[in-house]
């Protein structure tokens, strides 16, 4: 299951940016890609990139992965955006070992600007364990609420 590496960023920075009030045609982009030799004898790649958006909305992500040449391979990334609408912060992991075996985090927080209300949601995956996903919802004073 090489394919759990890809954590889907691409996925969550487009939900971040709409959810922060961003449209494909109001963001200004940059980004910054280095790919080095590691100490375990393969390559890390990270990468960064910053948008900015109209009224002072922005959205920054970095990133890096290590493949190793004993099929080992790890990625952290993060993410951070706020608009008109809200913000939203995430980080994450994934780790794979030369066996194969898998492990992913991810934990993010989004914070509506109308009410202050926030969700906190964690998900994480492990080759034996499946997937685990929680979610808690807070209110602006920061008493748990429903999740709606």
């Amino acid at each position: 299951m090489n394919h759990i590496l890809s954590l889907s960023t691409p996925c969550v920075l487009s939900a971040a940016l709409l959810a922060a009030g961003f449209t494909p045609a109001d963001a200004e982009a940059g980004s910054r890609r280095v790919v080095r030799p590691n100490a375990a004898g393969g390559t890390t790649a990270t990468a960064a990139g910053a948008w900015h958006g109209p009224n002072g909305g922005y959205a920054l992500r970095a990133g890096a992965t290590s493949v190793n040449p004993d099929g080992s391979a790890s990625h952290r990334s993060g993410l951070s955006a706020a608009g008109s609408r809200g913000s939203v912060q995430s980080s994450g992991s994934a780790t794979r070992d030369a066996s194969g075996q898998v492990t992913q985090s991810r934990s993010s927080v989004a914070t509506s600007a109308t009410t202050g209300n926030s969700v906190h949601s964690s998900t994480s995956y492990g080759t034996g364990s499946g997937v685990t996903h929680t979610a808690t919802c807070y209110s602006a004073s920061g008493a748990v609420i429903a999740c709606r």
